[in-house]
């Protein structure tokens, strides 16, 4: 298969044939017709993540079972299907209890294996971490869900408890913000999206934040968080920081009201030390710091009604589509670009 290939930390990517992936006892192949480039590539890419070179990225894709384990039980070759970033085990406690994205034993693609910027990929344990795919939503659409969509699904409403009524300050409008945007108001929440770029406010005004503020260094995080206590009277009930940036949590804490929730969905890897936080002032306000990652498999079915009935349209996320030869430029540049919405990868192309 043709396949993207990170040789060193940090260093060029080349398009070369790689050998076809075999599935697990337990797990199946899947032939990738949509695979989307996420800032956790670069993550890993940049040598945040610990990986085994040579080495293939990727870890949100949709596509067609091809090959099928012997273990395998409620999936078939044709089926079609998109996956979780994170692959729990099945076995253990967490996976037993549906908490399959804190599995010890995960497994992610694109990380601990390789992963989507190919043609085919394996998925292991496939009957505890496959979601079938409706006719009605395309690979293009489902292909964006097993990371930014479905991770801004369930740290809005698992994790963070937004209810209709409540303001949501989302810094950040990448992929994962833009999801949150969307699911935010299709949940009924007053939504204000944060960004440094006009091309990323607009689209977040596109898909229906009520206000956006532009956070491009001429006004300090202090400021930027009184203006989000004037606009919603208060501040803010959630904060999402879905950018992975010391700058993004601290307005994200410093937007709450007393009582407040934030939510750390982007990395934030210990780059010159750990990152601060304003602690004094989680601690004065009693406000409540969590971190959400991912969703397993079985939390899919709502959020995919929620699609099938048209009240979300991850489709509209898509920005582009590229080739694997595009993906092997834009993975390193995407830490000074700054893309609106999901870039997705065709293998095939």
């Amino acid at each position: 298969m043709r396949a993207l290939v990170m040789d060193r930390i940090g260093g060029p990517l080349e398009v070369r044939t790689v050998a076809d992936p075999r599935p697990p006892s337990d797990g199946v192949v899947v032939a990738v017709q949509a695979t989307g480039l996420c800032r956790s590539d670069w993550h890993a890419w940049a040598g945040h993540e610990d990986l085994s070179l040579p080495h293939v990225p990727g870890h949100e894709f949709a596509g067609v079972i091809v090959a099928v384990g012997s273990q395998v039980r409620q999936h078939m070759v044709g089926d079609r299907v998109t996956v979780p970033f994170v692959c729990g085990c099945g076995a253990c406690r967490w996976c037993r209890a549906g908490s399959a994205q804190v599995c010890p034993q995960q497994q992610q693609p694109g990380f601990t294996y390789w992963g989507s910027f190919a043609q085919y990929v394996a998925v292991p344990a496939a009957d505890v971490n496959l979601v079938g795919i409706p006719e009605s939503v395309s690979f293009a659409a489902a292909a964006g869900l097993g990371c930014r969509f479905a991770t801004a699904y369930r740290a809005l409403t698992g994790v963070g408890g937004l209810q209709r009524g409540h303001w949501l300050t989302v810094v950040g409008a990448g992929g994962v913000g833009l999801s949150a945007v969307m699911i935010g108001k299709a949940l009924g929440a007053n939504v204000i999206a944060v960004d440094r770029t006009a091309g990323a406010l607009a689209a977040a005004d596109a898909l229906g934040a009520d206000r956006t503020v532009v956070a491009d260094g001429t006004a300090t995080t202090t400021d930027i968080a009184a203006a989000i206590h004037e606009i919603t009277g208060g501040g803010s009930d959630l904060g999402v920081d879905a950018v992975g940036h010391q700058s993004a949590c601290e307005l994200s804490i410093l937007s709450l009201r007393r009582h407040g929730r934030h939510v750390q969905v982007g990395l934030l890897p210990p780059v010159d030390g750990h990152p601060r936080v304003p602690m004094d002032r989680v601690i004065a306000w009693e406000i409540s710091v969590l971190g959400s990652h991912g969703m397993a498999a079985v939390d899919y079915p709502p959020m995919m009604a929620m699609i099938e009935r048209g009240d979300l349209r991850p489709h509209d996320l898509i920005q582009r589509t590229i080739t694997l030869e595009e993906a092997a430029r834009a993975l390193p540049a995407m830490d000074s670009a700054s893309p609106a919405g999901i870039t997705l990868i065709d293998p095939s192309a």
